[in-house]
């Protein structure tokens, strides 16, 4: 698998990511995660809607839940259109205890603990971690990328501005 060095940095350390470098135009490749209830998720579930990817390192620290509660918030207010997965390794039984905390309705979590299926597609599997890196995708109703970020620095929030515009384009 392909390694690529000097992507993102954790408090200014440089860490190696695990898969290919997506770009927008391109098919979003298919993955398998799984939902809090253990039942398989892929790409094609998303098939005819406007999907935000987010992929983040772990629900539970502090940045990762401000992203989900601010998507959770928007998904809301974009309606039956979009759907919105955020994406971790963290275990579903926790994603499920963190969302009805959190009271989260309208994001998706699910799991890529299994295979790391969806890290090592979308080039976001930090090696030797086995988390995701923080990064958003948008997939078009069609399937393509529509938006590509990889947040440079995992302590950062991704650029929900640009998240959003993309969205609006491709609906």
């Amino acid at each position: 698998m392909m390694k690529r060095d000097n992507v993102v940095t954790f408090m200014g350390n440089p860490l190696t990511l695990i898969g290919p470098e997506l770009a927008v135009g391109a098919a979003a490749p298919d993955f398998s995660v799984v939902n809090t209830d253990l039942g398989p998720v892929t790409l094609a579930d998303c098939q005819g809607k406007v999907t935000i990817l987010a992929a983040v390192p772990s629900l539970d620290t502090p940045v990762c839940d401000m992203e989900t509660r601010r998507f959770n918030q928007e998904a809301l207010a974009l309606g039956d259109a979009v759907r919105v997965l955020t994406i971790s390794m963290d275990l579903p039984f926790a994603q499920k205890r963190w969302c009805g905390n959190a009271g989260i309705a309208h994001v998706q979590t699910v799991s890529d603990y299994q295979t790391a299926s969806f890290g090592q597609a979308y080039g976001v599997l930090i090696d030797g971690l086995r988390l995701l890196a923080r990064a958003v995708f948008v997939v078009d109703s069609q399937g393509e990328l529509a938006h590509v970020q990889i947040v440079p620095e995992l302590t950062h929030e991704p650029d929900y501005a640009a998240v959003l515009e993309a969205v609006q384009k491709a609906l």
